[in-house]
């Protein structure tokens, strides 16, 4: 059942962010071509301040979820509903706060954007509408925490990608007909709304005794420990920010936003594959949660161990990619002239490498409610991106940023994931963790040095089938790669024993259906 659900759950994952992401880029396009790219660059801007109000959430959503995995599996009804009822007055009360909050930034929105051809009365509206989006997103987003831990992950994927193409579509309609973009963010606003009414409405016929009025107090021992992670919590969402979040704001105080409306085009790219891999094993946290409180430690590390292989294949592949291929695609996508200096792109390509192999090391840590004991970590990682970032913008421009935000990522493999993850989940010594990432490093510097190479010697003139070719080259020698140096290994043979069965039943189905059915093929 754990296996079946994280599948089904990571298949639908795939084809939703497919979808946002090839729905994205069109949108996208559009945008620029509609409103410019000084819009382009407020909505990141405001997208960063956002996230820095959703710090308030301070992760009493994840901690939550955790305590869900234990009387979920022993059916304890009673349990779950309070613990639903106490995140509901959580995130009203949390909305409320980022509310009152995002009111007393207006005052200094002026200096946050800088000089910009756009009114202020036009920003202030663009603002109130950003704050409005958040806040009612929080006052029905709750109920997803149920499908979440009961492993459902699918059915809001599958409402998701309903909600996508509707959005999409008219958001291209709006751009396009009356280049408004207020409109656009209120059309936003309203769809967010219906998307999250309708997972409650799921949420509620899935799982009745959730609307049950009568409740227990939750027992103390649960809400001590929401409490201890939420202290932990509360510094990581800050860390996150500071790493992730503030980059558009250190672009537009020093380099202006029409500079971060050139990077969010970039940032569009990245972002989409990054989510993709991230929505994927995202799709196994609550299996793992369920492996961790049902299994021993060596079952447990012999699944890392295949989920761990899997995210540097994904992280190989995608930072090869974006490497090769980006370029020549936002030259088809939407113009030369929105291409940025080479060393920007290799900044850009090492940072998200960085960041994308500590996937599934981070969910194991998620799964297992490690929060608390490596709270001080994401302080020194806020200090280290703000600092390098600024350090390193005077010395390379632009791709100075980037180099300092992965800098900050480096801290939790050198020092979080080996000791709360590595010894304290696994018991697994320090070196055997750094010699597996040695050896993930080192053969993807290799492939994508190999690779690289190749997409240079083949020469075409034809933009596109440029496109194609390095698309076919990235697909193409980093598996190799692979190939050679992992095909004695367990973790590779897993893989390949399961598209083995797969095959087998399809081609089992295939001919079964050309004797019963004719040529018609039943899958």
């Amino acid at each position: 059942m754990r296996t079946s659900n994280a599948l089904r759950n990571m298949i639908t994952t795939l084809i939703s962010h497919f979808v946002s992401m090839l729905l994205g880029f069109i949108s996208q396009a559009i945008f620029v071509k509609t409103l410019g790219t000084e819009y382009l660059g407020v909505n990141g801007l405001f997208t960063n301040i956002i996230s820095m109000l959703g710090v308030v959430e301070l992760g009493i959503g994840s901690a939550i979820i955790y305590n869900l995995y234990k009387p979920i599996a022993e059916d304890d009804k009673e349990t779950v509903k309070s613990l639903m009822k106490f995140y509901k007055k959580c995130y009203r009360i949390i909305a409320l706060i980022i509310f009152i909050l995002g009111l007393l930034i207006i005052p200094f929105l002026n200096i946050i954007v800088g000089e910009t051809t756009i009114s202020n009365n036009q920003i202030l509206l663009i603002y109130i509408l950003f704050i409005t989006d958040i806040v009612f997103s929080y006052l029905l987003t709750y109920k997803r925490s149920i499908l979440y831990a009961y492993q459902k992950n699918y059915i809001i994927d599958i409402i998701h990608i309903i909600y996508l193409f509707v959005f999409n579509i008219i958001q291209i309609i709006i751009l396009l007909y009356s280049r408004n973009y207020i409109l656009y963010l209120i059309f936003k606003i309203f769809m967010r709304l219906l998307e999250n009414i309708i997972i409650t409405i799921v949420a509620n016929k899935k799982y009745t005794y959730i609307t049950e009025k009568n409740c227990i107090n939750i027992d103390k021992r649960i809400v001590s420990d929401i409490v201890k992670k939420v202290k932990g919590l509360v510094i990581h969402k800050i860390g996150v920010f500071f790493v992730a979040g503030t980059d558009n704001i250190i672009i537009s105080s020093f380099l202006g936003v029409a500079t971060v409306g050139l990077y969010s085009n970039y940032n569009l790219i990245i972002s989409a594959i990054d989510t993709i891999i991230n929505e994927i094993f995202a799709s196994f946290k609550s299996s793992i949660g369920n492996l961790l409180v049902t299994s021993n430690e060596e079952k447990t590390y012999e699944v890392y161990k295949r989920l761990k292989f899997l995210n540097f294949w994904f992280a190989m592949m995608s930072s090869i990619g974006i490497f090769v291929v980006m370029e020549s695609f936002i030259t088809v996508w939407i113009g030369k002239e929105y291409i940025l200096p080479k060393f920007v792109l290799f900044a850009l390509t090492t940072n998200n490498f960085i960041y994308v192999t500590k996937t599934c090391t981070s969910n194991f840590q998620e799964a297992a409610g490690i929060f608390y004991e490596d709270r001080y970590i994401p302080i020194i990682e806020s200090i280290v991106n703000i600092s390098f970032s600024i350090i390193f913008l005077k010395i390379f421009g632009l791709a100075g940023v980037f180099l300092g935000t992965a800098c900050s990522h480096l801290i939790t493999h050198i020092y979080t994931y080996p000791k709360f993850v590595y010894q304290g989940i696994f018991k697994k010594k320090y070196s055997q963790y750094f010699k597996d990432m040695s050896k993930y490093v080192y053969i993807s510097i290799l492939a994508g040095i190999c690779t690289y190479i190749i997409s240079q010697i083949i020469i075409v003139k034809n933009i596109l089938l440029e496109v194609i070719i390095n698309v076919f080259i990235v697909l193409i020698i980093p598996n190799i790669f692979i190939i050679i140096f992992f095909h004695k290994t367990a973790e590779f043979k897993y893989y390949v024993n399961i598209l083995k069965n797969i095959w087998n039943k399809v081609y089992i189905k295939i001919k079964k259906g050309g004797k019963n059915e004719g040529t018609r093929i039943s899958i």
